[in-house]
């Protein structure tokens, strides 16, 4: 299984398996980061999962969606970091991919 390393708010460094052919979303909700709210349940509707994907990363992602980039649009925690984990799928590609979860809006 890949590897999803996660930067909770605390600060604190976690490695975890996530299940390929899921969501970002989806494996950290799994692991048990509740400070993710996903309100949404990952329907790309309301920005609450958040997260920031460490720099050397960002090329490994598929380009975000208009209506991702105007729904972060409504976060004043944006950043050029800034990606929703409803929208990046996860899979063996992404092995070791860092990501830390946003501030609360």
């Amino acid at each position: 299984m890949p590897i999803l390393k996660v930067t909770a708010r605390d600060g604190s460094l976690h490695r975890v398996e996530g299940e390929a052919d899921v969501k970002v979303m989806e494996v950290l909700r799994q692991a048990g980061f509740d400070e993710l709210l996903a309100l949404c349940g990952g329907c790309c509707s309301c920005a609450t999962c958040h997260v920031y994907v460490d720099e050397v990363d960002l090329g490994r992602l598929a380009p975000m969606s208009e209506h991702e980039n105007d729904l972060l649009d409504i976060s004043p925690h944006r950043t050029e970091r800034s990606r929703l984990s409803c929208q990046i799928p996860f899979s063996p590609d992404l092995d070791g991919l860092h990501v830390e979860i946003a501030p609360e809006d």
